[in-house]
């Protein structure tokens, strides 16, 4: 049993990653369930009502679970994280931005703490006392995040600090990738993409249906859609997606990119009317091996087959 399971108490080593928009409540719940750590991915500005919504399918779990924020949208507002404090969360994870403030009142709070990081000065900052958890994400994960080291490199220089439990994320989308992380040292999985098409996740039909439809050369890393919708990503943040018309056109052209209020309106309407041409579809290259919509219990179950896989490997080089 790993230092991260005796602090947490989970079966399995899988984590849902914190996908706003996919993983909310339910899905949370349903991983957490099935003996993983279920992770609801809170937007940028989330109403109350929809916070709540989202805590109550989680509030009354005995098994652990856990609600990912971005920094930067805790920088000015803390009452997000404040409103799910009250529902008692395993862990809270924190990245993208001045993780400071939120960081100490998950600590006053009693809260362990995760932070992603995506390269060697994240890691620096994430070993300092406030963040106890280290989430290793490689450029080949869905959604924001750094594209600057894969995840194996990362994961082995991660591991290499030998004092805070690490997750290893980024492309690990079967049982192979986790007995994979886990060999390579890392205390559990932190798995997005394969979780997209869970029957639990939230997004429209047509978003699942693209994700069933795509396979590892259909994913793009892109500050396209951050710049078209005029959010206030940091440029060292971009986010990899499903690519569409959009980013063939502008992906590799960002320059010639106008971010205006017409266009935001219009990407704005894309995402309400969830269509995949215009809109973002956050998915990693892990995306190669979602090829059916499942419950998440059904995904934990071939996932939890990394143990056959590392037994059979530790024979193989007795």
């Amino acid at each position: 049993m790993s230092d991260l399971q005796r602090l947490l108490g989970y079966r399995e080593p899988i984590f849902n990653a914190s996908m706003a928009g996919a993983a909310g409540g339910a899905l949370a719940a349903a991983v957490s369930q099935a003996g993983g750590v279920g992770m609801i991915g809170v937007p940028a500005t989330p109403t109350e009502d929809w916070i709540h919504a989202q805590a109550r399918y989680v509030a009354n779990l005995d098994t652990p679970w856990g609600v990912g924020f971005m920094g930067w949208a805790l920088e000015e507002n803390l009452e997000p994280l404040e409103a799910f404090l009250e529902y008692d969360p395993s862990l809270v994870a924190i990245s993208f931005g001045d993780v400071t403030r939120a960081a100490a009142l998950a600590h006053e709070a009693g809260v362990l703490t995760a932070m992603q990081i995506g390269n060697a000065a994240d890691l620096d900052r994430a070993m300092a006392d406030d963040i106890d958890i280290i989430i290793a994400r490689g450029g080949e994960g869905g959604g924001h995040g750094r594209n600057e080291v894969a995840t194996l490199p990362l994961l082995q220089l991660a591991c290499a600090q030998h004092h805070k439990p690490v997750i290893a994320a980024g492309g690990i989308g079967t049982a192979h990738g986790i007995a994979a992380v886990l060999a390579g040292g890392a205390d559990a999985a932190w798995v997005g993409t394969r979780f997209l098409a869970a029957s639990e996740a939230t997004g429209h039909a047509n978003l699942k249906a693209a994700v069933l439809a795509s396979g590892i050369d259909d994913t793009v890393y892109t500050r396209a859609f951050d710049i078209a919708q005029q959010l206030p990503w940091e440029p060292q943040y971009g986010g990899r997606a499903l690519s569409n018309d959009f980013s063939d056109r502008y992906a590799a052209d960002l320059e010639s990119l106008l971010a205006t209020d017409a266009l935001r309106e219009q990407m704005k309407q894309a995402r309400s009317e969830a269509d995949v041409s215009l809109a973002p579809v956050y998915a990693g290259q892990a995306v190669e091996f979602v090829n059916e919509e499942q419950s998440a219990a059904a995904v934990i179950e071939e996932l939890r087959g990394f143990r056959q896989i590392l037994a059979q490997t530790a024979r193989r080089f007795e």
